[in-house]
This record gives C-alpha cells, structure tokens and sequence, in this order.
C-alpha cells in the first residue's frame, strides 16, 4: 500500500473503520457461499491489483488484462460484487456521520452552523426585535425532483435501509449480547438480500414510480423531522420551549415537480399531475391521521382537573351534531375526557377526508389547524401547558407545513409549448395533442385547488423564458382552460446567458401584465423569478456561468428594490458540482447581497434528496446548516458590500478567458460525435432510471442533450468535465495576486474554486484517458488533458495548497480509498462498452454485456457518490 492509502487509512475513525471491515467481511461471506471460493479469488485478486495500480502502472495493465480474460458472466458478477460494496461503504459513512452528529448534540454547546448558535449569535448582534422580525419572515423551501440521477433501485434502496438498522442496533450501548449476536445473524442475512437483490431495473421508471419514491423520504424522515427543526428554533429563541405558546413559525414548505415537470416528458400528463396529488394527498392525511390518533390517546386528562374551555365546549357540541353515533362512542370509551375524545374525533375527520366522506371530513387543512389550536387553547387555559404546547404543538406544525397537500406540485413547461397553442387557438385551427394536453394540465391544476387548496398546485414554471409574452401566454391558456378558477403564479425560468442578461428587462414586462398586477395585490408584491444552473453551466461552462448567475441575482435584487417587489429567487441547482450542486449551506453565504431576503428555495434533485434526507439525522443537520446561512444572509443583507464591485475586473477577465476556452472545445468541428464514441453517453440513455428521456429532441447534438446526462456520462468516465472545464484558461488570464484576494475575500469565488478542488480530485487522469482512447481524435484529447492539467495547477496556486483537498481531510482520505475500487469498476464498464459497440458480438453476449454496463454504472456512480 503506498504512503498516500496508507496515511489516509489511518485518517479513519475508527468505529467507521469497525463497520467497513465488519460489512466487507460479511459481503465476503456471501460471494462466497452464492459463487463458491473462486469467486471471491477473483474479486480479491482484482481488488489488490487496482490497488497496487495506483502506484505501478505495471499492476494496473494487469487488472486490465485480468478483466478481458473473464467470460462476461464472471464480469457481471464481479461488477455486482464493487457495486455492492460501494453500497455498503456508502452505508457505513452514513452511519458513521449521523453517529457523529449524534454525540455533537450532546455536548453543552451548540453546534456551529445549528439554528441554536445562529440564533444566539444573532440576537447579540441584532437585538431581540430585529431577531423577531427576521424570523417572522423566514422562509425554507427545498422543491423535491425526479430529475435522473438516482440510479438504484428502490428495493435496492430498502435493503440497504434495512441493513442500516442492524448497524444502529449493534451501535446501542444498552443492547444485550444475546441482542447482539442476533443483529450479527440480522445483518448477515440483509446482505445476503441485498446481493440477491435484482440490481437492475426491468421496466421504464413512470412518473408515479417517482412520485412512490419521494414519498419513501416523506414517511421516513421528513414528517418527523419538521417538528423538530420547528422546536430547535422555539427553544433557541426562549428556553422554557413545551411550556408556552411557542414563538417559531412553520418555516419550512416543500415543493414537488415529481408528476409536475412535464418539459421534454411526454409520460408527464394532466392524469399523471392528478395521480401524484391522490398520492401526496393520501401519504400527508394518513400521518395526519396516525398523529391526531396517538396523542390523542394518550391525553387522558379528565374534566376534574383539566376542565375544557367554553370554545371547546361549543365544538363538542357541533362535532356531536355532526356525527352524534361516532361521538358517542368516542365518550363512552373516554369518559370525562373531553380533550381526548375532541382530538379522537378530529382523527376521525381526517381519516372522512382521506377517503372522501366529504360530510364529516375537512374541506380544508385551516379547519384542521382550528381545531387543534382550539385544544391546545383549552389545554393552556385549565394550567396544562406542557400539554398544550408539547406533542400536540408539534401535530400543529406539521398541518401548517405540509395541509392536505404534502407539497406544492408545481408545473413546468417550454415557452415554446405555450407559444404554438396560443397560435393553434388564435388561429382557429384544429387544436393539437399538445395544445390539449396544455388546457387540460390547467384544468386539472384548477380542479386540485378546488379541491386541496390553493396552495396545492399554484406555480407555473416557464422554462426557457425569453420575454413576458411567454409568461402572458400562460395566463391566457388558463383563462380558456379554467376561467378566472385558477390561482395562478407563473415563474420564467432564465437558463442561458442571454435569457440571464435580459432577465430584469422580461420582469419589467411582467408588471404591465394585468394577471401579475393582481396576483401582487394580493400576495403583498411577492414575485417568483427561477435561476437555471445547469443549462447555462452545459452552454458557458462552469465559470462564466456562476460568474453570469450571480450578476443575473445581483442585477434582480437592484430591480426588486426599485419595484418594491418581494423577489423570491428560486436555484434550480442541480445534485452535481457541474450543475451547480456542492454544500447548500455554503452556496447560501456566497449568493449576492440582499438576494436572500429571510427566504430561499431551491431544488434537491436525483441521488442528492437520499444523500440528504434518507437520514434523520443527516437531513437535520443538513436543513439546520441552510437555515443557519439564511438566516445570517439575511440579516447582513443590508449592510454587506458585493466583493464582485470590487473584484470586477478580475471577474471580467476570467469570465471571457473561460468562456472562450469551453466554447472552443464544445464547438470544434466533430466535437458531437467524438463525444458520444468517448463517452457512455449513448448507453446511458438505455438506462431505466427515470421516466424523462436524455434528449429534449430527437438529434443527436450536445445542444439537444440535457444538462443531466451530459455531466452523468463525464462522471462515469472519471473526468467530471462540466465542473472544471475553463477554470484553467480562465485563472490564467488574470494576476495570481488578484486571485488569491479574491478567494481570500469574495465567497463565491471561494466557493467556485473549492468546488473545482473536489470536482479535480474526483477525476482521475489515468483512468479517462482510456476513455479518451475510443474517439480517436488526438486534438480533442490533447484539448481535455491540457485544461485539465492547468486547471490543477492553476487552483492549486490560487488556493496555496500542495494538493487537492488538502485543507478537507475527511474527504480528502474517502476519495483517496475509494478511488481503486471505482478503478475496477471503470475496467469493467470499458470491457462491456468494447462488447456493445463491436458489431460481431453474439446477441446472447451483448445482452450480458448490457447488464455488466449497467452494473458498472451503478457501482461508478456509488463510488464517486454522484452520477448527474
């Protein structure tokens, strides 16, 4: 093992570095028993030569040579045993994070970046009236996609959760031995499963599977969780939390485009938009339900000591009148206890309202809040106010977060879509499938209000807007489709530079729209504007585009303040650093001055909303850390100087070099077909992960290609072009001195350059060049490796380390031992791509080599812990 391996494998925890082995070791097991002892030599022999292979190019030939002598069963095999492995590591850092969370918590200080120290820290600064303020306003908006970059299974998912749980038993101190060995047996078991486990899906993802997929991290983690963020900041804020009416506000919403986003997805209808809101309504009225049931079992106070109030009294009443034989019941059970048997009822009301009894249920989730506060007021004016504001607080928080609808579904479409209805309809003409499918999507948006609520499917998303016709146009189609029905909010969506640079120009058009003007009266002047990170990355690369975004949100927050609009800035950020992805609590800090006004909304996409929110702790401190940024980008907003006036010549320089560089690469003539032979890009599209198609058309040009499987395919050949491409040419073109103040000064160029870091150290030169090696085209390769080579030496200079990650050793060192074990994998892949594209391979092998393809794929993007 060499020095480098060596010293980061002493970097590990040691519980992390207990669980690896224990969960190796186990998977051993298992490849043995299922494959016999031959097996497991093979894997192991591959496992030791890419090890060695990093430091001897000797070794790694032989890996390479060990991979092309296997019949390609034996490779679908061995490619299922890294997937898996990396599924396990995976578990096993995850585990380890939230135990480290965990034992932070416990300690008398807050955390740095929690809700507590931010709070405190704030209310030292601010006082205690400004504090309020700021957080009256507070605002934290995550919107859910189904964009395709999950690339497991769910039951590959479930089996990995499943083992998890043995780990957290194995994990309790107070577990007996006899406990323990039972978990042993438990976990052997699971991974026995897991390796069984189809990891390939046989069918298309639909929509609605997509939809089932959220609702997985809804029932497991984020119910749960809002309630607690919700009472980390009441308790922040006065410390006698559970014992007064409380003083945080629901601050979170959630947003959905998963069965919404029907841009270049022809599987996404005005059914499938109704389906996901049947599933979101179903899954949100059954915690509801389960909530109201179990606290309202146990309040088992009676009128003796805790007499109901007069108000409550009255809805006793009108609940009895209501539905006299349930109630009745309900009182015989629980007699002399008023509150129990009033909450006991509400559950039932919820319960008519899943399933439709429109008599006895809501006809909307403020009648539901009524009455809970109604109990919780009862309960606070007889003395009971741990009562009042304990449990049953929090059943409050969660109505007022997540109503009947779970998430505002939100809709997006192409201008372009809207443009050839209106002409269609204007003309007179016979009315296409698409312009069909348009009024009737605002039917149906219409009808889920009606029924759910305004909030439950209000926005409108206009991608690719390029002027306030194609938001007028959208307003127009409503009105043909549902009337003046349709609570409306039409959000453009700026994604390419141009579209960024006129941006304020569309948003000065939109407040000559009538429809706008009315919709600001009513909201008090909140206007919703979205940012495109990762078109405008794909088309300018990734410098000149966070350059050209940031001047987009500085140029917006000029305008709103001059229009006296509330501007909510909506980051279409992708799960990738090529799309704009990296620590969401760091991107909040290095947003321009003044644009996070208390609020901040922004997309979680693909593999990124498991990352965050599979775990309960994990999604706590991830959604603590954006709440921290927020609220101290909001509370600086006012008097903070934009370091880009003052680093703007070096920003111009930089910018135009960059921009240069990238587009000399992407339009080289060949360039398209060079990529798809160097690239998976072709094979990807094949993969049965989501139910968008790669391709917004049916060409083949990168033009046409999205943003998501153009970084997924540079991932998966261990280059991770989109993230760093440009940045070389780009930090060439302006003085060293310059740079370094400005990533001393300025955080987003901080940020930038230490996304750059990371995206750089998970490339692998070695290991790309054989990709490289299939386009054939020397020119374009010697283009790639040079920029990628003074894109390293250029951040290193700039941030003055001796190597990449150098200041971030946890990463540094997960990197550095996964890194040889993406390498086998990488062997494989470049194996079963040679078999695909070879016209003489047998049909029978080229449908074993598909799957060692897909294989590869999957324990690729494991490894690396990001696909697009």
């Amino acid at each position: 093992m060499s020095k480098s391996r060596e010293a980061a494998r002493q970097e590990i925890p040691e519980p992390l570095r207990r669980d690896v082995r224990l969960l190796g070791r186990l998977l051993g097991d298992v490849i043995a028993d299922y494959g016999g002892a031959k097996l497991l030599r093979d894997v192991e022999q591959l496992r030791a030569l890419v090890i060695r292979g990093r430091d001897d190019g000797r070794y790694e030939s032989a890996a390479e040579k060990l991979v092309a002598s296997w019949p390609l069963k034996r490779a679908e095999l061995v490619a299922r045993a890294f997937a898996c492995y990396f599924h396990l590591a995976n578990l096993a850092e995850e585990h380890h994070r939230a135990r480290v969370l965990r034992e932070r918590d416990r300690g008398p200080a807050p955390q740095p970046e929690s809700i507590a120290a931010t709070v405190r820290d704030l209310g030292r600064t601010l006082g205690r009236r400004k504090l309020d303020e700021l957080i009256a306003e507070l605002r934290i908006h995550p919107v859910f996609t189904a964009h395709p970059t999950e690339a497991r299974r769910r039951a590959v998912v479930t089996a990995i959760r499943r083992i998890g749980e043995q780990l957290m038993r194995l994990d309790d101190p107070g577990v007996s031995e006899s406990d323990r060995v039972e978990a042993q047996r438990r976990l052997s078991e699971e991974i026995d499963s897991l390796w069984r486990t189809a990891q390939l899906r046989n069918a298309q993802v639909g929509p609605l599977d997509e939809v089932r997929s959220f609702m997985a991290v809804f029932d497991e983690t984020l119910f749960r969780l809002v309630p607690d963020l919700m009472r980390s900041l009441d308790r922040a804020l006065a410390s006698d939390s559970g014992r007064r009416p409380v003083v945080a506000p629901a601050f979170v919403r959630l947003g959905s485009w998963i069965g919404g986003d029907r841009d270049g997805n022809p599987a996404v209808t005005a059914e499938v938009t109704a389906a996901a809101m049947t599933v979101q309504t179903e899954h949100v009225l059954l915690a509801l339900e389960a909530g109201a049931t179990r606290i309202g079992r146990a309040l088992t106070v009676e009128a003796a000591t805790t007499p109901p109030s007069p108000a409550l009294r009255r809805r006793l009443a009108a609940a009895h009148a209501r539905d006299p034989k349930g109630v009745d019941a309900l009182s015989t059970r629980s007699a002399d206890e008023p509150h129990r048997v009033f909450l006991l009822h509400v559950a039932d009301r919820i319960h008519a309202t899943r399933i439709g009894k429109r008599v006895l249920g809501y006809s909307s989730p403020a009648g539901l809040l009524e009455d809970l506060r109604a109990i919780s007021s009862s309960l606070a004016a007889s003395g009971a106010s741990r009562l009042a504001f304990g449990e049953l607080q929090n059943l409050i928080w969660q109505a007022e977060t997540f109503g009947f609808h779970l998430a505002e579904l939100e809709v997006r479409q192409h201008s372009t879509v809207h443009e050839r209805a209106l002409a269609e309809i204007g003309a007179g003409a016979r009315r296409s499938d698409s312009t069909r499918e348009v009024l009737k999507t605002l039917a149906t948006m219409s009808a889920l209000q009606a029924r759910f609520g305004g909030a439950t499917c209000r926005r409108y998303v206009v991608s690719f807007a390029r002027d306030a016709a194609d938001v007028a146009a959208v307003y127009e189609l409503a009105e043909h489709a549902a009337g003046d029905r349709l609570e409306l909010d039409v959000v453009p969506l700026f994604e390419t530079l141009e579209d960024l640079a006129r941006a304020t120009s569309v948003m000065d058009g939109m407040l000559k729209l009538s429809p706008v003007r009315r919709r600001l009266a009513k909201n008090g002047r909140r206007l919703e504007v979205m940012l495109g990170y990762s078109d405008s990355a794909k088309e300018a690369g990734p410098l000149s585009a966070t350059l050209a975004l940031h001047d987009a949100q500085a140029q917006l927050t000029a305008w709103a303040a001059k229009n006296r609009v509330r501007l909510v800035i909506f980051h279409g950020r992708g799960g990738a650093l090529g799309r704009g992805g990296g620590p969401a609590n760091r991107a909040v800090r290095a947003q321009a001055p003044g644009s996070v006004a208390g609020y901040f909304k922004v997309t979680e996409q693909g593999e990124v909303i498991f990352a965050r929110y599979g775990n309960q702790s994990i999604a706590r401190r991830h959604l603590e850390q954006v709440t921290s940024a927020v609220l101290e980008a909001s509370a600086h907003r006012a008097r903070t100087r934009d370091p880009a006036v003052q680093f703007g010549e070096v920003a111009s320089r930089i910018g135009g070099a960059s921009h240069t560089a990238y587009r000399k690469l992407v339009e080289t003539p060949g360039f398209d077909a060079w990529f798809a032979k160097v690239s998976p890009i072709e094979e990807l599209g094949r993969l049965r992960i989501a139910s968008r198609p790669t391709r917004r058309a049916t060409g083949t040009s990168i033009d046409d290609l999205r943003a998501i499987p153009w970084v997924f395919a540079w991932s998966q050949m261990r280059l991770n072009l989109p993230a760093w491409y440009g940045i070389g040419s780009g930090l060439a073109a302006a003085p060293l001195a310059d740079l370094r103040r400005a990533y001393a000064k300025w955080p987003l160029f901080n940020v930038m350059l230490d996304n750059a870091e990371m995206s750089l150290a998970k490339t692998d030169r070695r290991i790309a060049q054989r990709y490289l090696d299939l386009g054939d085209r020397p020119d374009l390769t010697a283009m790639v490796l040079t920029e990628y080579d003074r894109t390293l030496q250029r951040v290193l200079a700039v941030t003055g380390h001796t190597r990449l990650l150098e200041d971030r050793r946890v990463l540094s060192w997960a990197i550095e031992l996964r890194n040889p074990y993406v390498d086998a994998l990488s062997h494989l892949q470049l194996r079963a791509l040679r078999a695909l594209r070879n016209r003489k391979t047998p049909q029978r092998e080229r449908e074993r080599a598909e799957r060692v393809f897909q294989l590869s794929v999957n324990g690729v993007a494991a490894g690396l812990q990001n696909t697009g």
